[in-house]
């Protein structure tokens, strides 16, 4: 999903890094309240964003102009939120722009949107239905959160893609771009879903707090979710 380097117009450009600013804002103040707070969280803030790394760097030919990969943001987005998510996304980002030449500086605001917000922000929504709502279990729920957000991230550079460049038609392009995600994606976002399930059932044998699922303790980041 990373569109890559000079391949947008810079008002584009400009326009993704201005959306993409407020959430980097809060997501920044949300995890340095998170580290001063409750230093424990240090890990698992760093396995979160290290989970965005890993699986983000695993890309695949796909659209001219970008690649198709896991997103790996479902953990943060059900441990810490959607704003956290966008700011361990930008310091990835940064680092792949840099050193894989994977995405670009220019279009890292689109990246960001579309990785570290609109995905997370649909994942959340599905973690929080699930969750709250009808009460399906955490494995369930989480399958559902990574799959969610992996995929609608690639609906949201989709979108991207085709505000830049729609010759043929807007819903035509949008068409076009997101049926050529799907091929790759639909399975990779399956796959995510079984990866992160599999975590979550890992973490609730061991650090069942994470979740709020120790008889008697309060969820650790019930204060920023």
């Amino acid at each position: 999903m990373h569109i890559m380097e000079g391949y947008l117009p810079w008002e584009w450009c400009l326009v993704w890094f201005i959306i993409a600013i407020p959430f980097l804002f809060f997501g920044a103040k949300k995890i340095i309240k998170i580290v001063r707070e409750h230093p424990e969280q240090k890990m698992t803030v760093a396995l979160s964003g290290a989970f965005i790394f890993l699986l983000s760097s695993l890309k695949l030919p796909s659209v001219t102009g970008s690649s198709s990969h896991p997103t790996g943001t479902g953990l943060s987005t059900v441990l810490y939120g959607v704003a956290c998510t966008s700011f361990l996304s930008i310091i990835v980002l940064i680092f792949q722009a840099l050193l894989l030449a994977h995405g670009g500086l220019t279009t890292l605001g689109a990246n960001v949107v579309s990785m570290g917000i609109f995905g997370p922000a649909c994942g959340f929504g599905v973690w929080y239905v699930l969750r709250k709502k009808a009460h399906v279990s955490i494995p369930v729920a989480m399958f559902c959160t990574a799959a969610i957000a992996d995929f609608m991230t690639y609906v949201a550079t989709s979108f991207q893609l085709t505000l830049a460049y729609h010759d043929v038609g807007f819903a035509t392009a949008f068409t076009e771009f997101l049926t050529t995600f799907a091929i790759t994606q639909i399975p990779l976002s399956i796959v995510e879903g079984i990866i992160f399930a599999m975590f979550a059932m890992y973490l609730m044998n061991n650090k069942p707090e994470i979740f709020g699922e120790s008889v008697g303790e309060e969820k650790v980041n019930s204060e920023v979710c």
